[in-house]
Parts: structure tokens; sequence; C-alpha cells
């Protein structure tokens, strides 16, 4: 089930919030412009669905926020708990970063954290399985997978390079939970 938890920036240990409802999930992230809602599937999914048949079971979804967003590029990604590349590639969402055009996550399935630092607050979002997190450019944020990974996100861009970050230099992430 997703998750807010919402802190201080310099209290890890008490979350000023903690809650699972999605109405307060939504009403609290857009207060500080981030964009939360969920997506329902057109069709059900088999295991193992291909990039092209995730895509066209959320395609009026993605279509609608593509159009709205002035987003140019999609994909899909998926981890694995066996991934041989897992602990590397957590390494590097865990440094708390920025982005020059908003970070739009849909989660197809499996869970991800994402925190992002905003308002002298940090936010904890679990997003899972029907999820669609956007994080605006320029916000610092993190994201951790666990040492686990296992989900399947859709990633829309503007910048058809893809993923590019900026890393902060701020120490802050390396002070609030991971995922365990």
């Amino acid at each position: 089930m997703s998750e807010l938890r919402i802190f201080d920036e310099g209290d890890s240990a008490q979350a000023r919030l903690h809650t699972r409802d999605f109405d307060t999930m939504r009403r609290e992230l857009d207060a500080v412009g981030i964009r939360f809602e969920r997506w329902e599937a057109s069709r059900p999914l088999a295991p193992g669905a291909s990039q092209e048949e995730i895509l066209s079971v959320y395609q009026d979804s993605v279509q609608r926020l593509m159009k709205e967003r002035g987003l140019k590029s999609v994909d899909v990604l998926g981890m694995v708990p066996a991934h041989p590349q897992r602990e590397a590639m957590r390494g590097k969402f865990l440094n708390e970063h920025t982005h020059s055009e908003d970070e739009v996550r849909f989660f197809v399935e499996g869970q991800g954290l994402f925190c992002i630092h905003k308002a002298g607050r940090v936010f904890f979002v679990l997003c899972e399985k029907g999820d669609l997190i956007s994080v605006p450019d320029g916000t610092p944020h993190w994201f951790d997978m666990g040492p686990r990974p296992s989900f399947t996100v859709i990633r829309l861009f503007t910048n058809t390079e893809g993923w590019v970050a900026r890393m902060t230099g701020d120490d802050i992430a390396s002070r609030f939970p991971r995922v365990e």
C-alpha cells in the first residue's frame, strides 16, 4: 500500500505525518507541487509483458500526460532482485540530486521510495502499483529501490536523452532511513 511520511529536514527520527490515505497523500504532495495520482490498466497484463504491451495497456493515460506536459519520450524500466547491477544502480539514485525536467514515473508493478527535499521537509513517498509521481524540475530528491529491487515503471521525459541528474552535494540522504 502506498504511503507518505513527512519529516522535518533536521529530524529523521520522527515523522510529522504518516498516512496511507490516498486523498491525504495527494493533498499534502500537491501543496508542494508534487503530482501524485493513480492510473488503472485498460486490461490485465500478463507476467513478463513486453514494453510495447505495457505501454498499450496505459496508452490513454500516457498520451494524455504527454500532451498535457509536453513530454517527448517514454520507456519502461524493470528491476528484479537478481539483477547483476542492482547495487550499482541503487547507489546511483541514493544521493540527493535534481533534474532540469520533471521526473515522471508510473509504477506498473512493485514499489520504490521517492524522498523529496522541499520546503524544509523531507517527503518519503512509497510508490506502488498504480501510482504516478511527478517530481518538479529542480527539486532535490533521491530514490531508494531497496537492496532487492522489484519494480517496473513507465518513465516519461521531455529530454529525449532520458535520465540526467545533477548531484546537489548535500549529504541529507545519508541521514534518513533507507529501504532495508
